[in-house]
């Protein structure tokens, strides 16, 4: 039996009534690292949201393998008058964690991307990962902690994502920390509620 991604929804407000375009900002995760494009995640939700939804909906997949939270911030402004996104998911976060950057940063840079994406008018999900635990427990709560309160502090949706729980061989790629293709369906299933609500 197939062991699916421990997911914990935070916050739950379905998004299909007002989402028409949708940005997915995003590291490694979400830019399908270590395999093609087109099986990732983001471009398996197009694919079932075009399925499901004929041209109703455009996702545009802006995220970069190795970007921060820094990076992040530093595209959006230009993401948000290209595409005018109803929707953003902010899928960053894990860099910062894994390079030990600034947690007050990442949590300062996360807050602005969430403001921007508001100010324009587009709803915000927030996505988390766990970070290794060799990080240690007291670090690895800190970094969960920023994303705790952001989304108290914005009433956004928020997924955490725990991919220690993949421990399958065929779901995580050689280096530990990557989903691989076999997995990516498994992360639109946890990302899929908070779009379309079930």
């Amino acid at each position: 039996m197939r062991k699916r991604l421990l997911v914990v929804l935070f916050s739950f407000i379905p998004l299909i009534a007002v989402a028409e375009t949708i940005v997915v900002l995003g590291d490694s995760i979400s830019a399908a690292y270590g395999m093609p494009l087109e099986s990732g995640w983001v471009n398996l939700l197009s694919q079932r949201l075009d399925k499901k939804y004929p041209g109703r909906f455009e996702v545009v997949n802006a995220s970069v393998s190795g970007d921060t939270t820094a990076g992040g911030l530093m595209r959006l402004p230009s993401l948000l008058e290209q595409h005018q996104p109803d929707l953003v998911v902010v899928e960053l976060g894990g860099n910062d964690g894994l390079r030990g950057m600034s947690l007050s940063a990442m949590r300062s840079n996360l807050a602005t991307m969430i403001e921007l994406s508001q100010q324009q008018g587009a709803e915000v999900i927030l996505i988390s990962v766990d970070l290794p635990t060799s990080y240690g427990i007291h670090f690895n709560r800190r970094f969960q902690q920023i994303f705790d309160q952001l989304e108290t502090s914005y009433r956004v949706p928020r997924l955490a994502l725990g991919f220690d729980q993949l421990n399958d061989r065929n779901l995580i790629q050689e280096d530990g920390i990557h989903p691989t293709a076999a997995a990516q369906p498994i992360l639109l299933d946890a990302v899929w509620p908070l779009i379309v609500g079930g």
